[in-house]
């Protein structure tokens, strides 16, 4: 990819379907079926205390985002870039954290699709899984796949929305407590908020937007308005489906039932809103587990691939990765439980070292930012934020602890 000086300006509707499309993939890189889990067995814990953890956890995400957009954008260079303009080989150090992380994730991601499926029609999950990865493949193969991809996100995002705006009207929540937990909650969890937070911007989500910008074009000094609203939006809409789904659960439990099972959310939903919540469920599973392996191939590929490489090369480079990721799947028929304790750990550290380098870019070296003044006021939220990082990364290396134990 040229730098944005010297690539073709675009015009304002494919700016706007460009920066749509980095919003939603970023959106729903971060819901997969580990989202739906958290969120529906920290809404059985704590109850509408929750709340106040979802905007905790937003206020972070969006400061974590807000720097991380600008810098990329403005620069013109992918994370890993910068990082070896910064430190020559943090980029690759960072790079090969995110691909193992990615590809070990994937496999859990095209697990979920396949319990999606199964949920929506009853399809084994192993079958409904590897059509999944074809129809992710498909979309990569497709001659203009990076219009095809911006599309298939935004859709998926706006039909997951929905169904789980119906299944929260029926569940009949209590808004009212909900909404007084959210400023004076009756349990506060750092661990929960903490939890959300790495789910939401760790591991390669974080750069899955601005990534997907850069090569749209949508980038450089001229579209700093536009990037920085994109990157706000993007954690709005993150935050708009967890706010509804947690208010789905919470009206099922304050109503008074006891979810017993190991799929707590499909059981919610199957008592909300009987034989259609549960195919609801399906489909809200399928396209978010679809839409975070579509982020994941292309988040990681585009951490082991330049600027510089064809589109073309990155597409085939992607559909390898999601080929290998289904064939793992399909032999184990689920993401092993140690690899993905061991890519969680890794997904905690990537935050912090990667905002590291982007912070460092951003104080240090406005050379690389164009000659762009950052402001120090978000420099300053960069860095507090940065610091929370650092606590998020310590606790994830408790996640290598048991694999020892």
């Amino acid at each position: 990819m040229a730098t944005p000086s010297t690539k073709p300006k675009l015009s304002t509707s494919a700016r706007r379907t460009a920066m749509l499309g980095a919003m939603f993939l970023m959106a729903t890189s971060a819901i997969g079926p580990g989202f739906i889990t958290q969120t529906t067995e920290f809404t059985v814990q704590i109850g509408a205390s929750f709340a106040f953890a979802i905007v905790v956890s937003i206020l972070v995400d969006i400061a974590v985002q807000l720097n991380v957009w600008r810098i990329i954008g403005v620069s013109g260079l992918r994370a890993q870039e910068l990082g070896n303009k910064v430190l020559p080989g943090i980029g690759w150090v960072l790079a090969g954290l995110v691909f193992i992380g990615g590809m070990v994730f994937n496999i859990g991601n095209i697990a979920g699709t396949g319990l999606g499926m199964n949920a929506m029609m009853g399809l084994d999950p192993k079958i409904g899984g590897i059509i999944s990865a074809v129809v992710a493949i498909l979309i990569f193969l497709s001659k203009r796949a990076g219009m095809a991809l911006d599309k298939i996100v935004v859709m998926l995002g706006a039909i997951m929305i929905l169904l789980m705006l119906y299944v929260a009207i029926v569940a009949a929540p209590p808004v009212g407590e909900a909404l007084k937990n959210a400023v004076l909650p009756e349990n506060i969890s750092f661990l929960i908020i903490t939890t959300l937070i790495g789910g939401t911007v760790g591991g390669y989500i974080t750069y899955a937007g601005a990534h997907r910008m850069l090569d749209s074009g949508a980038a450089g000094l001229e579209n700093i308005k536009d990037i920085t609203k994109t990157s706000i939006l993007s954690i709005i809409v993150t935050g708009i489906m967890r706010v509804l789904l947690f208010l789905a659960i919470l009206g099922v439990v304050a109503g008074g039932a006891v979810l017993t099972t190991n799929n707590k959310a499909a059981e919610a939903f199957g008592i909300a809103a009987g034989d259609i919540g549960m195919r609801s469920f399906g489909v809200i599973l399928w396209a978010a587990a679809l839409t975070s392996v579509i982020g994941a191939a292309y988040t990681s590929v585009s951490f082991i691939t330049k600027s510089t490489t064809p589109e073309r090369t990155r597409n085939l480079i992607t559909v390898a990765f999601i080929a290998v990721c289904a064939v793992i799947y399909l032999f184990l028929g689920q993401a092993p439980q140690t690899l993905l304790i061991f890519a969680g750990a890794f997904n905690g550290l990537i935050l912090p070292v990667g905002f590291a380098v982007l912070l460092w870019a951003a104080w240090r070296r406005r050379d690389l930012l164009q000659g762009y003044v950052y402001p120090k006021w978000l420099l300053g939220i960069g860095v507090a934020t940065w610091l929370l990082t650092l606590f998020l990364g310590w606790n994830s290396l408790a996640g290598l602890s048991k694999l020892w134990a």
